[in-house]
């Protein structure tokens, strides 16, 4: 808590840098020993735990590691573009503290997709990596074709970023037609390189979508048999804040947890519970993962709770997380997923 509240006296992107230059030096420790109630399968890979870090932190993949050792089951680096760009005007990262949440407008800044292969030393580690297309993309169907040449099989899981609302235009691919698009073209790409498709694609969708998006999304992914969902990315809604409510960009933490737990039960009913779910936006608490998880997530991600209380937060996370699935007579946190219906 002491670095936090150091950290928290320098502007939020230099408190981001100093602290992926701080990790990178880190040396790594063993993850603290959690209750077997929490592993869990993700495809052919057993996490030791269902919660994740969510893409966004770790744009590099500099610092998978270190943050494994603070007690992640899965870390998610990117979102990564083609090539290396800046990303929107400074500032762009603002803390709303009073609402335990950020906004951020960065825009996919990144070293591009070459640094983050560089990156990656391929030991025993269990990671996503979560493309995205670059600003200045004149088809931006070919840039995610490009990148899953690239990055397939570099990692566990690949996910198609279409949801940032800092990237202009970026969201029209929930439209069904452009999605249909992409989700055809990346599935030919995926089994020109492999016929066994089995490299997992999970898909990370907007909380701002209305109903016959969010059933055409459903759709689509069953037909294109798109491994997963990530429900949600951060949202435009300014409803109920205390301050920055006419700050552009993408807001997170606390408000964020209602809407996107309602999408996520909506995309679960929507798709009979078929496709993974992994719950994202504003969870802080083992409470908050564990509602996530009854609503039908397998796995769950966080990252602003991390800005706000430090890598202590996960392991707490996890060991509430634990008490609460044996205090409801389950014996796997596998168990629980979706036991609200």
């Amino acid at each position: 808590m002491i670095l936090r509240n150091l950290l928290f006296l320098l502007p939020p992107e230099a408190a981001h840098s100093l602290a992926i230059m701080v990790l990178k030096r880190m040396p790594c420790r063993k993850p603290m020993e959690l209750p077997e109630s929490l592993s869990v399968d993700f495809f052919v890979n057993k996490l030791r735990s269902p919660v994740g870090l969510a893409a966004g932190f770790d744009k590099n993949a500099e610092v998978i590691k270190p943050m494994l050792s603070f007690g992640f089951g899965f870390v998610e680096v990117g979102t990564v573009t083609r090539n290396p760009q800046y990303g929107n005007n400074k500032p762009r990262i603002f803390r709303l503290v009073k609402d335990y949440a950020i906004i951020n407008r960065l825009g996919f800044n990144n070293k591009g997709i070459d640094y983050l292969l560089k990156q990656i030393d391929h030991d025993d580690y269990i990671f996503g990596i979560n493309i995205g297309r670059n600003s200045t993309a004149k088809d931006q169907i070919s840039d995610y074709v490009d990148l899953i040449k690239m990055v397939y099989g570099k990692s566990n899981y690949v996910v198609l970023n279409i949801s940032s609302p800092n990237t202009p235009n970026l969201r029209a691919l929930h439209n069904k037609q452009e999605l249909s698009e992409l989700l055809r073209e990346i599935n030919i790409t995926r089994k020109s390189i492999d016929s066994s498709e089995s490299i997992p694609i999970i898909l990370k969708i907007s909380p701002d979508i209305d109903q016959q998006t969010k059933e055409n999304i459903a759709e689509l992914v069953l037909e294109y048999k798109i491994n997963g969902l990530i429900v949600s990315n951060t949202t435009v809604n300014r409803d109920g804040l205390h301050s920055h409510q006419s700050e552009v960009g993408g807001l997170s933490g606390k408000p964020l947890f209602k809407p996107s737990t309602a999408l996520l039960s909506d995309m679960y009913k929507l798709t009979s519970g078929k496709v993974l779910l992994i719950g994202c936006g504003g969870i802080s608490s083992g409470a908050d993962a564990y509602e996530k998880i009854k609503t039908g997530a397998s796995l769950v991600q966080l990252y602003t709770a991390l800005i706000y209380q430090g890598p202590q937060i996960v392991n707490k996370i996890s060991l509430e997380l634990a008490e609460l699935i044996r205090k409801d007579g389950f014996n796997n946190v596998s168990e629980a997923v979706g036991c609200i219906y």
